[in-house]
């Protein structure tokens, strides 16, 4: 990937990032951006997002639906050619991650056998 695509990427990420925490209120929930993957021609734009102590589905299809404004919003901060068409796609790995730890934590928790050391 271009050294300009990845710029675009991180500066759509944190100016749609801004807009998503800033105009709207998920009622307890955190939506976060995690990332932003967006086509060599710049015409579409991934925009992933995590969501914890929400409703996903409920989350997605709001942003979804407001694409259009979000854009807008955006076109107004960032300056491009043309400005990509956005989707908002889940992004599940926080909750990956939170699940890893849980176990790690459990598995800490199991006894040990005892090193050969010890025992002599």
């Amino acid at each position: 990937m271009s050294h300009r695509i990845d710029r675009v990427n991180e500066l759509l990420k944190r100016e749609i990032g801004t807009v998503v925490q800033k105009d709207y209120e998920w009622n307890g929930a955190l939506v976060t951006v995690n990332a932003v993957e967006t086509t060599q021609d710049i015409k579409e734009a991934k925009v992933w997002v995590g969501v914890l102590g929400g409703r996903v589905d409920s989350v997605l299809e709001k942003l979804n639906r407001d694409h259009g404004s979000i854009q807008k919003k955006i076109s107004k901060r960032v300056v491009l050619k043309s400005m990509p068409v956005i989707t908002f796609r889940h992004d599940a790995s926080a909750e990956r991650g939170v699940e890893i730890v849980n176990l790690l934590d459990e598995v800490a928790k199991l006894p040990t056998a005892k090193d050969s050391d010890e025992e002599n």
